[in-house]
């Protein structure tokens, strides 16, 4: 018997660890164990017995990059379970503060994180500053990734943990002057977007696997207040009823939560928002990057990349179109009336749909409560990748797999997902084992 063991250990990332085993055994992979080792922090039970409006500063702490998203669902999630509606200027503002969140998001793992692999670099510390073309993708990321700062800074106080957003308005609000820079600040970096788009669509990466895609579909692909939970063909649900629809697994080489719909797996993220609600785009998306949407729908899973650089230009195209009239009326923020009640708080963080669940008592205490993330919906997706991935190289390779290309193509795969642990990705490192009998 010819056995290979390939496995990943100790692998660090944003949030916690990664570690994997793959066993292949005559040519066939046997086990794929994708496995996320993150240490439980417990959030979910840290909120019970708080006042619901401790909750979506609490929860923003589930994570850095994507505080804003938690912050929003959980605002929501709060506002829901008690019956308040949020004023029209509140939900703009929150867009714009999503937006700002997705610039610098997407920048951050279209440049940092998967460019060194296009450009063939091991990071982007290597890049050649004596090279026009890496010089100025090197720059662009700070001018997009700065753009995208400053937007959520304006609107939400930070970039990370934004203090003004709260259950039932704002606390402080942006000048005109801070709108008026913010704006000219976004259209100083479309070009370079529409740069960054044609070279993801050059790119030759490609895993094609068929599953179920899933996301928001919104009236202008805000990211937010999406009136269902969609997949491609006639599948689509209120997201009111997403704990009817996701069903928890146990992974038990795992500590993440996994999730299937409808007991299928599925895909969060940029790739599967762009297959089912492409046709809301802005239209001056629409116009500029229409070759690159007509890649989609799309089962290739490398198109996550650039289905983010089309995100990132709507983001840029739909923020401007509302900083150029936003006239903001300072509001006191609404008193919200504590009841008993339960509510979701459900949108598109930058890495897929996210779902924030809380129950309250008459005192507006927080009784019960869920958190669903994209990653840990995305488990068992990435895990039969990974096995198509180096099934597909065994079939083409034989005996005679090439450890050193494999590794540097689960690299990829795993940073095209744009998990929590995909910085950590280039440092991944596979002990080999091959066994023989």
């Amino acid at each position: 018997m010819h056995q290979i063991n390939i496995s990943i250990e100790g692998l660090s990332k944003i949030e916690g660890h990664l570690d994997m085993d793959v066993v292949i055994k005559d040519n066939k992979i046997t086990d794929v164990e994708f496995k996320i080792m993150e240490n439980k922090r417990f959030f979910e039970k840290a909120i019970l017995g708080k006042p619901f409006a401790q909750v979506p500063q609490l929860l923003s702490r589930i994570c850095g990059t994507c505080s804003i998203a938690h912050l929003l669902a959980a605002i929501e999630a709060v506002e829901d379970a008690l019956d308040y509606k949020p004023s029209k200027q509140t939900i703009i503002l929150r867009k714009l503060l999503t937006y700002g969140l997705m610039i610098r998001d997407h920048a951050l793992h279209l440049y940092v994180f998967t460019l060194p692999d296009v450009i063939g670099k091991d990071s982007i510390l290597d890049f050649d500053e004596n090279d026009k073309k890496e010089h100025k993708l090197l720059h662009d990321m700070f001018d997009v990734k700065r753009a995208g700062n400053n937007l959520s800074t304006i609107i939400g106080g930070r970039a990370v943990h934004a203090p003004f957003p709260m259950p039932g308005g704002f606390v402080k609000y942006p000048t005109p002057q801070e709108l008026e820079a913010s704006r000219k600040e976004l259209s100083g970096i479309r070009e370079k977007i529409l740069y960054l788009l044609q070279i993801f669509d050059d790119c030759d990466f490609s895993l094609k696997r068929k599953t179920k895609f899933v996301g928001l579909k919104t009236q202008d692909y805000s990211f937010l207040d999406g009136p269902a939970l969609c997949s491609e063909g006639n599948f689509c649900v209120p997201e009111r009823h997403f704990r009817d629809q996701l069903k928890e697994v146990v992974i038990p080489y795992s500590t993440a939560k996994a999730y299937t719909l409808q007991g299928e797996e599925y895909m969060v993220g940029a790739l599967a928002r762009m297959n089912v609600n492409r046709e809301a785009l802005h239209q001056n998306t629409q116009k500029d990057a229409k070759k690159y949407i007509e890649r989609f729908p799309s089962i290739d899973v490398y198109h996550n990349n650039l289905a983010q650089a089309i995100e990132t230009l709507h983001s840029i195209d739909h923020a401007v179109e509302i900083l150029e009239t936003l006239n903001i009326e300072p509001e006191k923020p609404d008193q919200l009336t504590p009841k008993e009640g339960d509510g979701v708080g459900v949108l598109e963080a930058p890495r897929g749909t996210l779902y924030h669940y809380v129950a309250t008592d008459s005192a507006g205490i927080i009784k019960d409560a869920e958190v669903v993330v994209p990653t840990a919906q995305n488990q068992i997706n990435i895990e039969n990748d990974i096995r198509h991935l180096v099934q597909e190289h065994l079939d083409r390779d034989g005996k005679n797999i090439d450890k050193d290309l494999v590794r540097f193509e689960i690299e990829k795969l795993i940073r095209a997902y744009d998990p929590c642990m995909s910085c950590a990705t280039h440092f991944l490192k596979i002990n080999w084992k091959i066994n023989e009998s």
